[in-house]
């Protein structure tokens, strides 16, 4: 039992050598920027030109949103009650789940699934995507990458979109992501715009990645900002400070004794 080993496909190291997917790091280092790593890492092959330009706006796209985003607010948290950098940007992704930066890895599971029908024969995305928002209605759930608290257009969507069409990339599920927008307008009446999650989602998945990377993307594009806001915190504001939405009022029971 002691002689087993486990298997891993990602690294190989030994002395004076370190191989990521086959590739020697240094060459990797000279060759190879951030973006493109990361897909190799991600994909276990090198990237295309137009996978490249897409994983870096990808990466880039998320990298903040501001200070009010739970992610932020944890790290930031974190820091003011006297921790680490470390801890603060642990903190900071371990606010990130389904509801905050969960939409690319929700979107790409139910494109994923619906666009295969895409491949068939004088497959109309349009009518696909309104089969799509007839079974979300069913299901009673809202379309993950759609609409936003701030923004009646992600600047953000229309850059990756733009992107990817410059290399001819907008494949199936980018199609039916822009038919679903479409679709929802119609039936609901109002425009509900694909934000960036739901741009991510559309083009990762013609890139062939697993629905299941999709929490990974947004992870490793934010935490950048995590350390930059943890940093700020750090040295630009008072230890222990009051963070989050203030004030807040109590609405528990009225006072009461134990006898």
């Amino acid at each position: 039992m002691a002689n087993e080993t486990w298997k891993t496909g990602i690294t190989d190291i030994g002395p004076n050598k370190i191989r990521v997917k086959g590739y020697d790091i240094a060459d990797i280092m000279e060759n190879l920027s951030y973006a493109e790593t990361v897909f190799l890492l991600l994909k276990g092959e090198l990237p295309s030109k137009a996978e490249a330009d897409l994983m870096n706006a990808i990466l880039v796209s998320s990298v903040d949103h501001g200070a009010s985003p739970p992610s932020v607010l944890g790290a930031r948290t974190v820091v003011s009650g006297g921790n680490s950098l470390n801890a603060a940007v642990a903190g900071g992704v371990l606010m990130i789940g389904d509801w905050h930066g969960g939409a690319i890895e929700q979107s790409a599971r139910i494109m994923q699934k619906w666009a295969v029908r895409l491949e068939e024969p004088g497959a109309d995305p349009e009518k696909i995507a309104a089969e799509l928002a007839d079974w979300l209605k069913e299901q009673k759930i809202r379309m993950p990458g759609f609409g936003h608290r701030l923004h009646t257009a992600d600047p953000r969507t229309a850059k990756l979109f733009a992107i990817a069409d410059r290399h001819g990339y907008s494949g199936k599920h980018i199609k039916l992501c822009l038919a679903l927008e479409k679709v929802l307008e119609q039936k609901l009446g109002r425009k509900l715009p694909i934000n960036v999650d739901g741009a991510i989602a559309a083009v990762i998945s013609d890139m062939g990645f697993d629905w299941q990377l999709g929490k990974g993307f947004f992870i490793i594009s934010r935490v950048p900002g995590l350390i930059a806001h943890a940093y700020e915190e750090r040295n630009r504001e008072r230890p222990m400070r009051k963070l989050g939405p203030m004030p807040f009022e109590y609405d528990g029971p009225p006072e009461r004794s134990i006898k």
